[in-house]
């Protein structure tokens, strides 16, 4: 798996110290938050499940104006100048067919290509029901579906939690939903990353790492156990439950972020823009249906 490694100025520790992570209101922007002395050093946006399909709403689902809310999301993230973009899984809905789903995907890719050259694609079931994940992360042009990168000082670690507990991938609908698992080699992966690693991290995953319920991943104690004792994990950024939620646990802040898709019109919009300073201090900006938090 790719990855890129050097030596950091601080790990979490002091991260969390001497910085701030900052949940904010929808209505201010990145500037605002802390007087006109902030000046991000780098700019994310994050939007997760999008669900966009080509059919009828379901319930509060409205798949096919997730296209509109994109724009809406890219309006503000060409605003902002964010230098990396992020979706956090189920970019698309369910289909019957293979065509079905990947003519979804290539519609609503179409579009999110556009904002941002350097993107990054996290794997949810929604993407993996019909396609193999192959087939899905050639079309998105991504080489793994979890691997990590550094930028700006900054470790990321995208997990893929689309595998069921006796480790076969999800494809073609032979999973249920709420079997979801980080294989053992994902895991053993993941240590090593995380041990070559002196960087903060981030983790951006789809499935919720700090619930047991059927949104969890099965094995989350285990990952879990791994991001606390490499003692540089900030946060972990997942969506998947469609609510905004916030739970600290043995020191990482794991940030649940709303779904785009649910409810219709732009006003029922969500999407964030992460902001990290010079001083290490990080910012998310929820916009819309982005529930406002602050953490010191």
């Amino acid at each position: 798996m790719p990855t890129r490694n050097s030596k950091a100025p601080f790990g979490r520790r002091a991260f969390l110290t001497n910085g701030t992570l900052t949940l904010a209101a929808a209505s201010v922007c990145p500037r605002e938050l802390v007087g006109n002395q902030f000046r991000p050093k780098l700019s994310i946006g994050l939007i997760t499940d999008l669900h966009y399909a080509d059919k009828p709403p379901a319930g509060s689902r409205h798949y096919r104006e997730s296209l509109m809310k994109l724009d809406a999301a890219a309006v503000q993230f060409q605003k902002h100048q964010i230098s990396v973009l992020i979706e956090l899984g189920d970019l698309i809905d369910a289909a019957d067919t293979v065509e079905t789903e990947q003519a979804y995907l290539k519609t609503i890719n179409q579009k999110f290509s556009t904002i941002c050259s350097n993107r990054h694609y996290v794997l949810g079931n929604h993407c993996v029901d019909t396609l193999k994940k192959e087939e899905f992360l050639k079309v998105v042009g991504q080489k793994e579906s979890y691997y990590s990168f550094d930028q700006e000082g900054f470790h990321f670690i995208v997990l893929d939690a689309c595998f069921r507990s006796d480790g076969v991938a999800y494809e073609r609908k032979n999973f249920q939903w709420t079997d979801t698992n980080i294989p053992s080699t994902e895991l053993k992966w993941l240590q090593e990353d995380l041990k070559a690693n002196e960087k903060p991290v981030i983790v951006l995953a789809h499935q919720r790492l700090d619930v047991s319920n059927n949104y969890g991943v099965k094995n989350h104690r285990e990952v879990r156990s791994l991001l606390e004792s490499s003692g540089n994990v900030i946060a972990v950024f997942q969506g998947h439950s469609h609510q905004n939620d916030l739970n600290i646990i043995g020191g990482i802040h794991y940030c649940t972020l709303v779904a785009m898709v649910e409810g219709t019109g732009l006003a029922h919009n969500g999407f964030s823009i992460l902001n990290i300073d010079k001083q290490g201090s990080v910012q998310l900006t929820g916009f819309q249906k982005q529930k406002s938090r602050q953490l010191t």
